[in-house]
């Protein structure tokens, strides 16, 4: 595997941190950040981020970690392949098994993963598809797929109406996002963010570089469009099964996750072994409080 991996040079966004890229044996491109040692540590961003989501927690924990934060597919500078029948390039199974095929590239058969919003729907499929290879898995606010799906209402659906309108059949939402992508970035993360400031003029430009290209546009509306369909299809199918990995759920208080769900308990409907916390922020833990949810991660990895 070791000529799958391709250095990129220093992070600018990570201290610390150099980049590389992997190729998947499906010829899929992963953009992704390493550093440290001690214990392997996945971190998964989520929409509308990449993986400079992580800036103010991954130099922390890569003093106790090996930390890998890695762009998805289709986000950031990770590949945007098309999103196929039924839009299951985008399936969470097939990009949980992008960030597997990663960590095995790097030697790492089992290792922790932490994932925020569209990155911790993934981890929830990978501690399912692969639950040899998670140790442990935190999921930052995120109520499952499923149970959101199936307890929209009014409320829900006004607070997360990207939910619905990305699933529209191509090319709709693309071609409206398409239309100004830095107002609907921006008016986005206001909605989701607590204070104002959690996303500095510097990463607001970082992450408005990769979401104009049109084929980030495109993959982002087939990300949404495979969880309200196919997505759904293999979370039926394995409704029977929990995972068996030690989960960590984390939320904002203040979040609309946190606001509409019994987060606790939604993965104690999924998972044996749940611990949850609520922080006193919005949605984007990681950039609102990244001191306590480092402190926190570090402290379930560890324990």
């Amino acid at each position: 595997m070791a000529n799958s991996l391709t250095p990129v040079g220093p992070s600018p966004f990570l201290k610390g941190f150099d980049l590389f890229d992997f190729t998947t044996r499906a010829k899929t491109t992963l953009r992704f950040a390493i550093a440290g040692e001690g214990p392997p540590l996945l971190l998964l961003h989520g929409h509308p981020q990449t993986h400079v989501t992580w800036r103010k927690v991954a130099p922390t924990l890569a003093r106790h970690f090996t930390v890998i934060a890695a762009d998805l597919r289709g986000y950031g500078d990770s590949s945007k392949p098309s999103g196929g029948d039924d839009h299951i390039n985008y399936s969470k199974r097939v990009m949980a098994r992008d960030q597997v095929e990663l960590m095995q590239a790097l030697g790492f058969e089992r290792f922790f993963v932490a994932g925020h919003d569209r990155g911790a729907r993934v981890a929830h499929r990978m501690a399912l598809d692969h639950p040899d290879a998670v140790a442990r898995v935190a999921l930052l606010d995120i109520a499952p797929t499923a149970t959101m799906y199936a307890r929209t209402d009014r409320v829900f659906a006004t607070r997360y109406f990207w939910w619905f309108f990305f699933i529209q059949p191509y090319p709709l939402p693309e071609r409206l996002i398409g239309n100004d992508p830095e107002f609907f970035l921006r008016a986005h993360l206001g909605r989701q963010n607590g204070p104002a400031d959690a996303t500095e003029p510097e990463i607001f430009s970082e992450y408005l570089r990769c979401y104009r290209d049109p084929m980030t546009q495109h993959a982002v509306c087939e990300d949404y469009r495979a969880s309200a369909g196919i997505d759904l299809v293999h979370d039926a199918a394995d409704d029977h099964k929990r995972i068996a990995a030690p989960l960590l759920a984390m939320w904002g208080a203040r979040s609309t996750v946190g606001a509409l769900y019994d987060v606790e308990q939604t993965w104690l409907e999924k998972a044996l072994d749940v611990k949850g916390r609520a922080l006193d922020c919005g949605h984007n833990l990681q950039e609102e409080c990244p001191a306590l949810v480092a402190e926190e991660l570090f402290s379930f990895f560890m324990s």
